[in-house]
């Protein structure tokens, strides 16, 4: 396993830019108040050549003076228990705090290696002020700008060097699928994560907006590899105001850029919503693959426990996740959790599927011939062959002789029969039309391709210019004789 390093502190001292910093990217928000990390968030970073984990958490308190507190500490506590180095991290524009005095105790006790930073320092005059950090007892820190990268990578020489040497993991297995967990705030997302991943791993409560950030984690199903994202909650455009949970709904949507299957919840006790049809929409814009969750079952009693009712309503308010699959379930008592990544797996294996050029030419050849196109301006759409150009989803292309011309209900007719004769009834398919204009295109070809055809070019021209010179030397002949 590679090393793990916790990053641990009072609220607003800078751990999640620090995160960023070290794993370059902006994988965890950052914001210039207290309290916006919740949950514990992992990245992989490099240094050195020497790879290991990192781990941003929330800010410490000791009292309940933020409503998530107790639930933080204890994010915090298993962050700490879990990590080979613990970095604490202090603020140097505000200088030394009573919490810091109560975290520094703490991980005292948990007998691990410490490296002590004391962060937003940048400038000789905040130098000189930091006296103050050695009454915690410790002998030496590191001074750094996580916001500007000062002295981060003097800092990192040394953590690197500190790490025990490990035997890397084998990369050469299959990539995990990846799963975002997408619906409207407190529709159960967070206690879904937990459900699947067997532990209490990310904070949930019944407040909603609990959730900000976008948290990975790591899954083994059946000898399988899942990556769970669990997303904050998106509602509707109008009723967003706050600048932090713009971005927050702007890292679930890039979730959905990223993933393989997108698990859409949806709150079974208060129905199937126009907003819960705007998520089902953003997740079949983006092209991945859809299992939807009707979640909080067991809160249902007598007539609204209609399977046939809910489903039926469902399929046609989301008609175009139509081949998405649907599973009534309770992540608060597990009820039917256990068949979701197995159906994600059915998902999966249709969403990369790849079919023989073919095979795919009779499934088109057969389609047409028993449904022919309608005329497109008096004239026959033809098709000449077709192609698969991609998998995630399965993506084909038509040559036809009129693409505009075809009809988007003979698209969909096409479509239809791609899922019943391949199968792939339970992926998005996309299915694109080009023209077949019989030119060579050669932008598309290579060099030594484009050097033939310039030579035989030049080849024809001086044959040409030959067969000129001859009629005008017979003309000049016949000129003479008359």
């Amino acid at each position: 396993m590679k090393p793990v390093v916790a990053l641990l502190g009072r609220p607003n001292v800078g751990k999640s830019t620090l995160f960023n910093r070290i794993v370059r990217s902006r994988q965890a928000l950052v914001d210039d108040f207290p309290g916006v990390t919740r949950d514990r968030h992992y990245a992989d970073a490099s240094w050195n050549d020497v790879g290991f984990t990192v781990v941003d958490t929330g800010g410490f308190l000791s009292t309940d003076d933020d409503y998530f507190a107790a639930q933080i500490r204890d994010q915090l506590t298993a962050a700490a228990d879990q990590a080979d180095v613990l970095i604490f991290i202090m603020d140097g524009r505000a200088g030394l705090s009573p919490y810091d005095r109560e975290l520094a105790d703490f991980l005292r006790r948990m007998n691990k290696k410490i490296f002590y930073l004391v962060n937003k320092v940048e400038n000789v005059r905040q130098h000189n002020e930091l006296s103050e950090f050695y009454s915690l007892g410790i002998d030496s820190f590191y001074t750094v700008s996580a916001e500007h990268g000062v002295g981060v990578g003097d800092f990192l020489d040394d953590l690197v060097d500190s790490f025990p040497e490990y035997e890397p993991l084998d990369d050469s297995k299959e990539p995990p699928i990846r799963i975002a967990i997408v619906g409207r705030p407190n529709v159960g997302k967070s206690s879904l994560a937990n459900k699947l991943f067997g532990e209490k791993r990310v904070v949930v409560n019944e407040r909603a907006g609990t959730t900000r950030d976008a948290i990975e984690l790591s899954v083994t199903h059946k000898g399988r590899q899942f990556v769970l994202v669990d997303t904050a909650g998106i509602r509707r455009k109008g009723k967003v105001s706050e600048k932090l949970e713009k971005f927050s709904i702007l890292k679930a949507l890039k979730s959905l850029d990223d993933c393989d299957v997108a698990l859409i919840l949806i709150d079974a006790d208060e129905g199937i919503t126009d907003q819960d049809i705007t998520v089902a929409g953003y997740a079949q814009d983006r092209g991945c693959g859809a299992l939807f969750l009707i979640n909080k079952w067991d809160l249902l009693e007598g007539d609204r426990k209609s399977v046939k009712k809910y489903m039926e309503d469902l399929r046609y308010k989301a008609k175009f996740l139509s081949h998405a699959p649907a599973i009534t379930i309770s992540a608060k008592t597990g009820q039917r959790c256990h068949r979701i990544l197995d159906e994600v797996v059915k998902i999966y294996k249709e969403y990369c599927h790849r079919i023989s050029t073919g095979v795919l030419n009779r499934i088109i050849e057969d389609a047409v011939f028993r449904e022919e196109p309608s005329l497109y301006k008096g004239r026959r759409i033809k098709f000449f062959y077709a192609a698969q150009v991609g998998a995630k989803p399965p993506s084909f292309v038509c040559f036809v002789n009129f693409p505009n011309g075809v009809h988007f209900s003979y698209k969909r007719y096409l479509i239809n029969q791609l899922r019943q004769m391949i199968p792939l009834s339970k992926t998005p398919i996309k299915l694109f039309f080009r023209e077949k204009t019989g030119k060579i295109d050669f932008s598309s070809k290579t060099k030594e391709s484009e050097r033939i055809f310039q030579k035989k070019r030049r080849q024809l021209t001086k044959k040409q210019k030959q067969r000129k010179e001859q009629s005008r030397k017979k003309r000049e002949r016949d000129a003479k004789g008359s």
